[in-house]
């Protein structure tokens, strides 16, 4: 049966006509519930009577399909017709109704929905109700007769027709706006269309999306609109926008009047609100690049206000609120999200001008001939050799780049990829990737490339890295930020360029003075093999402008809490990579007075760090070159007597600590004689806790160490793997260790004896400790994971 054609006949058909040209007649955007019919009419046989539709503030869901009971009227045209439509005849079918964008459809299409209903073929929807036998039912005016739907409630009746009321009215403004002709009544349209979105008693989020996208696409198809009628829009939209992301298009062309009108009363007065909501609510920019273009062009008109700066200031404190813990949790990261990517496109010209150079990842596998490259391009990968190294190099952003005859960035394959040197072919890949400082490394015997940024990138580059200081001011984001920004996220071209490095310095410097470990840890690279902000930093790094204060910062000690020296400076494996690459600034430093970097050179000469006897004589005359210096020398000298006095060969080969003993009471017995023979302490049910583990390396003969029951943790473990490698028996029962502290025993290959029992023992580290530890026979895990 087709319901889009018209057809009918006789008097009803009449007031069928007269019925739709009311409905025409109408606002396109009129009243939810339309009219009743002219007095008299009648629908088929059957009386009738309109119910009234009364606003009780009852909420419905968009219905998209539904189970409903069908059945059809034609328009009778004679007495028999008359006679075989009247209600005694109908018939119902049950149908499962689908509300597409354009019609009416049904999952099995025959009998009365053998074809879809268009929602331009239907004049009215109206709620029936009959005399004498009240049924839920919904009245479809189409041409040449109606369509009755019958539901089993009031309820699904009233969701039936305000769902199909919504997809009508969404089908003709799509219809209707996709062909403006004068913007006056297209504006008029916009805000009766809001309207009908904010009035309707669905609740859905594609209730407020669906005018969204028809102004989107509107917009995107008339892109020659002035800016007043860029502003009507904007201002006739901005309820919708108070509960709801922009789609892509019209973040477009938001992004537009921000750049061109930055100073308008639209940017602070509909944009903001906007933009607090995304930086709120947003969970990934990667699925709505345009919601952080947006974003970002936002703060960057607010830039251009007459307060520049403090204008951004004062919207970063209202993103964070008057309280020390911010209560948005994806602010932050939104935010570093926004700043990133800014800061990427302003070197994104030198990025793109070294497309054809080796990748990080081409390096790593060696999987392209240096001879299929084009000509090198400045700031790029590239292979340093007497032939590439004794031409000139041009760009097409050479108006970009100021040549200065000083130093060159380039990169150095060499330290870190032998395999590369013939690049023949594909290369295994287990060959590490090079590091930042290799790739960045400052040769002073060749001139270098400085970038010079554009006047608008620059503008840019300074808006952000400004953000960046703003949020490492406030405690409560400063670990997040910390760690966010550990792997360095920033481009090659952005660590090369002086301007970027020093005013990014302020953030660094913010994490080294923070006392919790969780932020100035994030200075140290986040895996093996890579460089982090402390390699970056320190004298010889690419990135350090000073003579090392920076670097003593992020090592000394504040406040008489140790700090990023407290949790990893004493460990060898720290000391041996300051031996290995920053002995010299670390014994400048301590020449100029620097205690950090005097208690440096001490624990190198204690831990037997320096194996070289001249080296050692170096250190002890920087040493004893200054007062502070010699002080701590000979503090350094009286500790190492008492060592060999404790070392002393003899004394007992057993000795076991009475409970409720403390780290002093165990300092104490350590200093009153000879050691040098203990093999056997036990600790146990005493009060010891990590700190005790630097008296507990001083004992050279001790094989089996009972700590159960104590307070002994993960630093102290940690401390005890790298000097006690002999120990053979270690009972850890009840200890407050984790799999942080456990996986430091991998490294003490004598260990036959280990007791974890109730501990944080995970399975995995439980494993991974069996696989290292060859010699381990006994080993006790119960009330543990690995149990």
């Amino acid at each position: 049966m087709d319901f889009n054609s018209s057809s009918g006949g006789g008097g009803d058909l009449h007031n069928n006509q007269h019925q739709l040209q009311t409905d025409e007649s109408k606002p396109l955007l009129g009243e939810v519930s339309a009219p009743g019919p002219p007095d008299g009419s009648r629908m088929g046989a059957g009386l009738c009577r309109r119910a009234l539709l009364h606003c009780n503030g009852m909420r419905y869901k968009l219905l998209q399909e539904g189970d409903i009971q069908v059945c059809v009227i034609r328009h009778p045209r004679t007495f028999l017709s008359k006679v075989l439509s009247s209600k005694y005849l109908r018939r119902w079918e049950a149908h499962h109704l689908t509300l597409t964008d354009k019609s009416l459809a049904s999952a099995t299409p025959i009998g009365y929905m053998e074809n879809a209903i268009s929602y331009s073929a239907i004049e009215d929807v109206q709620l029936l109700s009959w005399e004498n036998a009240p049924k839920y039912c919904l009245q479809l005016t189409i041409p040449g007769g109606t369509v009755l739907l019958q539901a089993a409630n009031s309820y699904l009746r009233d969701q039936w027709f305000h769902s199909l009321q919504w997809k009508k009215k969404i089908y003709k403004y799509k219809k209707v706006l996709s062909n403006p002709s004068r913007w006056e009544v297209v504006l008029k349209e916009i805000r009766t269309l809001v309207d009908m979105a904010l009035s309707s008693p669905l609740q859905d989020d594609s209730i407020h999306q669906a005018p969204l996208e028809i102004v989107s696409k509107l917009l995107s198809e008339n892109t020659n609109l002035s800016t007043l009628e860029h502003e009507n829009i904007i201002e006739a939209i901005a309820p919708l926008l108070e509960n709801n992301h922009p789609p892509p298009d019209l973040c477009e062309f938001f992004c537009k009047h921000c750049r061109e009108r930055p100073r308008s009363m639209v940017v602070i007065e509909v944009f903001t609100p906007v933009v607090q909501r995304i930086l709120k609510h947003n969970m990934d920019f990667g699925k709505c690049p345009r919601l952080r273009l947006f974003t970002q062009e936002y703060i960057l008109a607010l830039n251009e206000l007459n307060g520049g700066m403090e204008v951004v200031k004062k919207f970063i404190q209202s993103m964070h609120g008057p309280t020390g813990q911010c209560p948005h949790p994806r602010v932050l990261p939104n935010l570093v999200a926004v700043c990133l990517a800014a800061i990427y496109s302003c070197y994104e010209e030198f990025i793109n001008s070294r497309d054809n150079s080796p990748s990080l990842k081409e390096i790593r596998n060696g999987c392209q001939q240096q001879c299929e490259r084009k000509p090198n391009l400045p700031l790029r990968l590239m292979r340093t050799s007497p032939a590439l190294g004794s031409q000139e190099v041009t760009s097409p952003v050479e108006t970009r780049i100021k040549i200065v005859n000083s130093s060159e960035i380039h990169v150095d394959l060499e330290r870190n990829n032998v395999a590369n040197q013939k690049l023949k072919g594909p290369v295994g890949g287990s060959e590490s990737e090079p590091s930042l400082i290799d790739c960045l490394l400052v040769s002073p015997a060749c001139s270098t490339m400085s970038i010079e940024l554009s006047p608008q990138a620059d503008r840019v580059l300074v808006c952000y890295v400004e953000i960046l200081k703003m949020l490492s001011d406030y405690d409560d984001w400063r670990p997040a930020l910390a760690s966010l920004l550990q792997p360095i996220p920033f481009p090659k071209e952005a660590l090369a360029h002086e301007k970027f490095t020093k005013e990014l310095k302020y953030v660094i410097q913010r994490f080294a003075e923070d006392p919790r470990q969780e932020v100035h840890s994030c200075l140290l690279s986040v895996r093996a093999g890579k460089d982090g902000w402390f390699q970056l930093y320190s004298p010889g790094g690419v990135a350090c402008d000073d003579d090392g204060e920076l670097f003593a910062s992020m090592v000394r000690v504040c406040n008489n809490v140790h700090i990023l020296m407290g949790s990893c400076y004493k460990t060898k494996k720290f000391l041996l990579s300051l031996a290995e690459n920053k002995l010299g600034p670390c014994m400048l430093l301590a020449l100029r007075g620097s205690q950090t970097m005097v208690e440096i050179l001490c624990l190198m000469l204690e831990y037997n760090i320096i194996e070289n006897n001249d080296t050692q004589l170096q250190i002890i005359s920087t040493l004893e070159s200054t007062e502070v210096g010699k002080r701590m020398y000979e503090q350094l000298c009286d500790r190492q007597r008492e060592l060999k006095e404790l070392q002393r060969k003899g004394g007992p080969t057993r000795l076991t600590l009475p409970s409720k003993s403390t780290d002093a009471d165990l300092a104490r017995l350590l200093s009153s004689g000879s050691f040098g023979n203990l093999e056997n302490l036990s600790l146990a049910f005493t009060n010891v806790t990590s700190a005790c583990a630097e008296q507990l390396i001083k004992l050279p003969s001790l094989k089996q160490l009972n700590l159960w029951s104590t307070q002994f943790g993960d630093a102290g473990l940690r401390l005890l793997s790298e000097h006690l490698t002999s120990l053979q028996v270690l009972n850890l029962c009840e200890t407050p260790v984790t799999d942080a502290g456990l996986h430091a025993l991998s490294s003490m290959k004598s260990l036959c004896s280990l007791n974890m029992n109730s501990t944080k023992l995970s399975a995995d580290t439980y494993e991974d400790l069996k696989a290292k530890l060859p010699n381990l026979k006994e080993v006790d895990v119960r009330y543990t994971e690995a149990w």
